[in-house]
């Protein structure tokens, strides 16, 4: 008998019946389970609210998940630098070859393209010098390329080059007399040239015999296979290319110049045969290793974190029950949302793709897969939600938790803003558009329009997109100016410095609550309130906080999310 329950004024024991108490007894005795459900829903609470420091001072509780996490920090950040430092090494391949081929197969390349096109020609000649500098490099290509480079199979099997070419059906043209008579349907011919023939015979080819009033491009593509042997400078296995390269002469403009677009799609292939002696099998072996140990760390945290929302959702549920049947009303829709944590969310998404992207790397890694783009994406964003979940242990200190409160306070106002202020946005994007379009390189679609807006609204680039600005028309010249200045003044002076003033003033407010204290809630003001009646605070504490452990032992309703 705890010290103190003596002094409980408890009704007697009803002697008749022999085996329970009497009706006031029932009564106390119910009135006291009450008090003892109440009590250990209160301590329940307060300890799922606490930290981690708290909880393990409070109960002695070992904060797994923290420790769990703060590993998982260093391992997948370490992961994600190997494979970047990895995928570095295969963007720099795939660059560096498509220079290479520019400079192989394009006459006259400066090694600079002419905006989004590589270089142009504007006589007959030029074109057909092109055209045949092209096919003659490709027959010679092992004896002047410098690279691990051979020739592989197109679409149809065959090793060689595929020349394509488009032109209208039929028709004749007669610019002096401004007289045009032109079939607009389309006739593609295409011709297969392997190495059996010479440049020669290519040359006094019918098929390059063309008239360019009525063609609208030539295409020429083929297929070429390397290797990148600097993989094993870094103790990995060498990866085996195909590049599917296309040359593209443009002259569907029909304006006296021919643009040349040199295309190079590079895919990954598993090597056939390889037989490399040294240690980079072993390598190979300890980085599938360590990936397998970071889909076991994340596959923990994925569980303890999905267990801490599972039992949050039945002390809330508690919680809920409780109230009702107390005060008769619900609680509120803000106190239901304090037991759903959004870290603890957070966190599962981060752990789940970081197990994808793992198994997408060990199969990168094996030479089984080839898809760098998606494994980047997943294993960049899963590294970015785990250094944002930082953020939630330095919130524990209140000179950090100003700014995930000012976050949250200042998120739906600013999203209200963004919407009125896209409007109008919209609007200046269009208009930019379809106006400035045909005379300002910035405007030329509604991408370029957006991000040249954007980087105005930032201070970026101004004076240039003033004076890029083609003086061929002094009616669009007097409306950009009018377009660019309302934009700058409108978006710089006013929308942003009320965005600014927004995010201000929820500063402001959540540093009075942090002073003053913040607004009580149900919740908190339950978890406020005495333990106990007062008749019972000294007789039944010791009492009362048996029984409750001895609830919280046999019970599983009363477990709480380890943290």
């Amino acid at each position: 008998m705890p010290p103190g329950v003596e002094a409980l004024d408890l009704p007697a024991w009803n002697g008749a019946s022999g085996a329970s108490w009497g009706p006031r007894g029932r009564n106390a005795m119910a009135h006291l389970d009450s008090e003892v459900k109440e009590e250990c829903l209160r301590e329940d609470l307060k300890f799922y609210f606490m930290n981690p420091c708290e909880k393990y001072r409070a109960r002695h509780q070992i904060p797994w998940k923290l420790g769990l996490q703060i590993l998982k920090i260093v391992m997948v950040t370490t992961q994600l630098v190997r494979f970047g430092l990895s995928n570095q090494m295969v963007v720099a391949f795939k660059e560096e070859n498509t220079v290479a081929f520019k400079h192989l197969f394009l006459k006259g390349y400066s090694g600079t393209d002419e905006d989004d096109y590589s270089c142009s020609v504007y006589t007959q000649e030029d074109v057909y010098e092109s055209i045949f500098f092209a096919l003659s490099q490709y027959r010679q290509l092992k004896n002047i390329s410098l690279g691990t480079l051979g020739y592989g199979e197109n679409e149809d099997n065959r090793i060689g080059l595929k020349v394509c070419k488009q032109h209208y059906k039929k028709g004749t043209m007669f610019p002096s007399n401004e007289t045009l008579n032109i079939d607009s349907d389309i006739e593609k011919d295409c011709v297969h040239l392997d190495l059996s023939k010479s440049p020669q015979d290519w040359k006094n080819s019918s098929f390059f015999r063309l008239e360019f009033y009525r063609l609208l491009q030539v295409e020429i593509s083929f297929h070429l296979k390397g290797i990148d042997l600097q993989t094993i400078h870094s103790r990995e296995l060498p990866d085996c290319y195909v590049f599917q390269n296309t040359i593209t002469f443009d002259n569907k403009a029909h304006s006296g110049k021919i643009k040349i677009y040199f295309d190079s799609e590079a895919k990954i292939e598993e090597c056939k045969d390889l037989n490399i002696s040294g240690s980079i099998q072993k390598n190979t072996q300890y980085v599938l290793v360590f990936d397998a140990f970071v889909i076991v760390i994340c596959l923990a945290s994925l569980i303890l974190c999905t267990r801490s929302i599972v039992l949050a959702l039945r002390l809330r549920k508690r919680f809920l029950d409780f109230f009702l049947e107390k005060y008769k009303r619900r609680v509120c829709d803000a106190d239901q949302w304090e037991f759903i944590n959004g870290w603890y969310i957070l966190v599962i998404i981060s752990d789940l793709m970081t197990i994808i992207g793992s198994i997408l790397k060990m199969e990168i890694k094996a030479k089984n897969l080839t898809n760098y783009d998606l494994c980047s994406i997943l294993l960049g964003t899963s590294t970015l939600f785990v250094w944002v979940g930082v953020i939630r242990y330095l919130g524990y200190f209140q000179a950090y938790n100003v700014l995930i409160l000012t976050m949250q306070a200042s998120l739906p106002k600013v999203l209200r803003f963004c919407a009125c202020a896209g409007m109008i946005y919209l609007g200046y994007t269009f208009c930019g558009w379809i106006v400035l379009g045909p005379y300002h390189d910035k405007f030329e679609d509604l991408n370029t329009v957006a991000e040249c807006l954007f980087s105005l609204v930032n201070g970026d680039d101004m004076f240039a997109t003033f004076a890029q600005i083609q003086q061929k028309s002094i009616l669009v010249w007097l409306f950009s100016r009018l377009y660019l200045y309302s934009f700058i003044s409108l978006f710089i002076y006013m929308i942003l410095s009320l965005f600014i003033a927004l995010i201000t003033d929820s500063y402001d407010t959540i540093k009075k609550y942090q002073q003053n204290g913040f607004p009580e809630t149900d919740l908190q003001e339950f978890l406020k309130e005495c333990s106990s009646k007062e008749k019972y605070q000294k007789g039944s504490s010791a009492f009362l906080s048996c029984v409750c452990c001895l609830r919280r032992k046999g019970s599983e309703d009363h477990l709480i999310p380890v943290t």
